[in-house]
């Protein structure tokens, strides 16, 4: 019979980087499924890497956070080191790289890292078997075929800091709702050359509310037939429960 291998199983997810004139953005839903179940509603998907640096995780969770984690600790000892210099933007996809080279594939992590160093704004795609780009603007996970024509169609490289969070939103927003594997809210991530803002649930298109309404008003049914069944009693009996 020999050794049966386990079988595929696809993942769902919607990442988007964007480049603008000053800044770094970084959107991800946050929904997190096992083949066709949901299994969290509002888990993170944008990991930080250092203070200039964040990276988006599609993929198997697991992976996406050990190896955004490992490469976080080399930034965090690579910013002790030298202190007085940012960490290059490209000392961390290059940790990425070689990790993920390393193992075929098989782990199962596909990133989009974005930052900021001296040298000014980065944004790369890390395939999980090692490949790299270097792009304005980038799409991965299993929506990112509806996100990619939001991009292509809207951005240009002189969007300011609220146009290109209208378009991150946008695009993760079309990964939402033609993608049965995204879904829920929408994270956000800015990074600029003073400081990072990271916005959870920064929208949040699938709110329901506690408790459904009944959205039919009464007299609506028509009753058909209406019969009476009356009760005799012919025995009763008490029982006492001492208190």
């Amino acid at each position: 019979m020999g050794l049966k291998m386990p079988s595929f199983r696809k993942t769902g997810t919607t990442i988007v980087g964007v480049t603008t004139r000053d800044c770094v953005i970084l959107a991800a839903d946050t929904r997190a499924t096992s083949d066709t179940i949901v299994m969290e509603k509002n888990c993170e998907k944008i990991h930080y890497i250092g203070k200039y640096m964040h990276c988006c995780g599609a993929g198997t969770a697991a992976d996406t956070m050990q190896v955004t984690r490992m490469v976080s600790a080399n930034v965090s000892l690579q910013a002790f080191k030298f202190p007085d210099e940012m960490v290059p933007v490209v000392f961390a996809a290059r940790s990425l790289r070689q990790y993920l080279f390393k193992y075929m594939g098989y782990v199962s992590a596909a990133l989009i890292l974005g930052g900021i160093d001296d040298n000014g704004s980065h944004l790369y795609s890390i395939y999980p078997h090692g490949s790299i780009d270097k792009l304005p603007y980038i799409s991965m996970g299993s929506g990112s075929m509806a996100a990619i024509s939001e991009l292509e169609s809207r951005w240009n490289e002189n969007l300011t800091e609220e146009e290109g969070m209208k378009l991150a939103c946008d695009a993760i927003l079309a990964g939402v709702f033609n993608d049965l594997g995204s879904g829920s809210n929408v994270d956000l991530c800015i990074i600029k050359r003073d400081g990072t803002r990271m916005l959870r649930n920064y929208l949040t298109p699938n709110k329901k509310p506690a408790t459904s309404k009944y959205i039919y008003p009464a007299g609506l049914t028509k009753v058909l037939a209406k019969s009476e069944i009356k009760f005799q009693i012919t025995e009763e009996t008490v029982m006492e429960v001492d208190a």
